[in-house]
């Protein structure tokens, strides 16, 4: 029993000590949220994606230095993120394509939140979304989505390659 429970501890130490490795995590996932508010006839959207990730995708499409949370580089970044995500994240509310209008990102805790909004947008209901958010960087990555209108909410998980999913309200 001894031996038994040593080598599990040894297999349970060197296992941890590998996934340890700075930046490492044993998903790829990202999540995006869209909620419509009626008052304010907009769809309001936020994307996590996990801050290493997103740095490294954003250097292999745009061949560039990436530092996301560097003051001093905030409005190149602010262009690369609006520009990255609204290339991967396509919204079609009611068959019309939809511009997203950039809000801004932030850091919360492993992630960066990036926010955008859709103007003039009264009461949805058939939303398509294309999202293939990280997809060229991993092929686990795979991206949960979830929509709220008039206080029902949807969600869904998509893996690569799968990039599209509908949902009627």
């Amino acid at each position: 029993m001894k031996v038994f429970l040593l080598k599990l501890f040894f297999i349970s130490f060197c296992s941890f000590s590998v996934n340890k490795e700075v930046g490492y995590h044993p998903i790829f996932v990202s999540v995006t949220e869209i909620e419509h508010n009626a008052k304010e006839k907009s769809l309001e959207i936020s994307c996590k994606i996990f801050t290493d990730d997103f740095e490294k995708a954003l250097r292999m499409a745009y061949k560039t230095k990436i530092d996301l949370l560097n003051v001093s580089t905030k409005p190149t970044m602010d262009k690369l993120v609006s520009n990255y995500v609204q290339k991967h994240l396509v919204i079609t509310v009611d068959g019309k394509v939809c511009i997203l209008k950039f809000i801004g990102y932030e850091k919360i805790e492993e992630a960066i939140y990036s926010y955008f909004e859709i103007d003039n947008i009264v009461t949805p209901k058939k939303i398509s979304i294309t999202d293939d958010i990280l997809y060229e960087y991993k092929k686990e990555q795979f991206s949960l989505l979830h929509v709220t209108v008039g206080g029902k909410r949807q969600s869904t998980k998509m893996g690569n390659p799968e990039k599209l999913v509908e949902m009627k309200f």
